[in-house]
């Protein structure tokens, strides 16, 4: 009689791939790495304009591409994103889809509750077109859907990650509509030729990006999720976290390499100031009305945590991808959309840091 023990189901499931030691290393220095990418555009932006245009590829009058990197890296960022979506997580929001339901409503809302205010401060700064090179910036961010990045953060906090996946991939499913929208709802704050540049973006651009470049990627990571069998997709998924992230910090430098080495060639000291102020104030506002919101539901602290990071992270590179395709003419607006690409981050941390703080308090007592 044999006295091996039986083989349990969960014997024959498939561990999920270990990532590279690159790649953990990468992730356990985050911030760092970006300041370096940051610093590269700054001393070494040469690459990175380069990367920032387009570039034929194929035959010559026959079978020609324009081949955009930003675009390029976006959509594999976004298609790695998708695919890592925890498809069975999302069937508990169908018991209790109201934190869904608030914290979409309220990323789409916040920004026409903020912005105005912003805009009509900056009237009467000393800026020659009254500011709107820094409000077209912020309208560009804040109508962009949530950051994957927040998934990330909610479950550093341990805070309820089937809403904050679920408020990412509906944020971007429902793009289309809500990208346009709001740059045409807040367009009129604009002077000068930001208006009229904007508002062909909310025309044109706005439908065409949010879903070639947002929702296309992020729907066929999902898809891929779907269909494919269990080991394949795990494979899949090991790969695509490995380059996705090597991906997004090269992003960051092709973004970072228009505004950062021009600026320290002539630098704007004025523009730097304002550049912060203004990214400091959008996002402080977009938090704490997620956080105001989220206590006046009456959410719980999990539900309420992943709500405040929805309200207040937007997806800073797909943003400025769009104002290289929109303004490619005006690289000094991308300041203050990655002072807010920075920041936001910062408030993430001290978000997640409040929750666990209350969670610890809420388990002692």
């Amino acid at each position: 009689m044999s006295l091996r023990p039986a083989k349990t189901t969960a014997d024959h499931q498939p561990r999920p791939p270990r990532p590279p030691r690159t790649f953990a290393l990468l992730r356990r220095h985050l911030g760092a790495a970006i300041v370096l990418a940051y610093a590269a555009a700054a001393l070494l932006p040469a690459p990175g304009l380069w990367l920032r245009h387009p570039h034929p590829i194929g035959i010559p009058g026959l079978a020609e591409l324009s081949l955009q990197t930003p675009q390029l890296l976006l959509a594999l960022v976004l298609f790695s994103a998708g695919l890592q979506v925890p498809l069975r997580e999302l069937r508990l929001l169908l018991r209790r889809p109201a934190a869904l339901v608030a914290g979409l409503v309220l990323h789409v809302v916040a920004p026409l509750l903020i912005v105005p205010g912003v805009a009509f401060a900056l009237r009467h700064s000393p800026d020659q077109d009254g500011g709107s090179g820094m409000v077209a910036a912020m309208i560009l961010i804040v109508s962009m859907p949530v950051a994957a990045g927040a998934t990330v953060w909610t479950a550093k906090g341990d805070g309820d990650q089937p809403t904050a996946v679920g408020l990412v991939l509906a944020s971007t499913l429902v793009s289309p509509l809500t990208v346009p929208l709001t740059l045409a709802a807040l367009c009129p704050l604009l002077r000068g030729e930001y208006a009229g540049r904007l508002a062909d973006a909310a025309q044109t651009a706005g439908h065409a990006f949010a879903l070639t470049s947002v929702v296309l990627p992020c729907g066929a990571g999902l898809l891929c999720r779907l269909l494919l069998p269990r080991r394949s997709s795990e494979g899949l998924v090991g790969a695509a976290v490995a380059v996705a992230l090597p991906a997004s910090l090269l992003l960051t430098y092709v973004n970072a390499s228009g505004v950062l080495g021009p600026f320290l060639r002539h630098p704007r000291p004025a523009l730097l100031a304002g550049a912060l102020v203004v990214a400091a104030t959008v996002c402080g506002l977009s938090f704490a009305l997620g956080r105001v919101a989220a206590h006046a539901l009456r959410l719980d602290a999990r539900a309420g945590a992943s709500v405040t990071l929805a309200c207040g992270m937007n997806n800073s590179s797909a943003s400025a991808v769009l104002i290289t395709t929109t303004l490619p003419d005006r690289p000094h607006i991308l300041l203050p959309v990655l002072a807010y690409g920075l920041l936001q981050k910062v408030a993430a941390g001290r978000v997640v840091r409040g929750f666990g703080s209350r969670r610890e308090g809420g388990l002692r007592t």
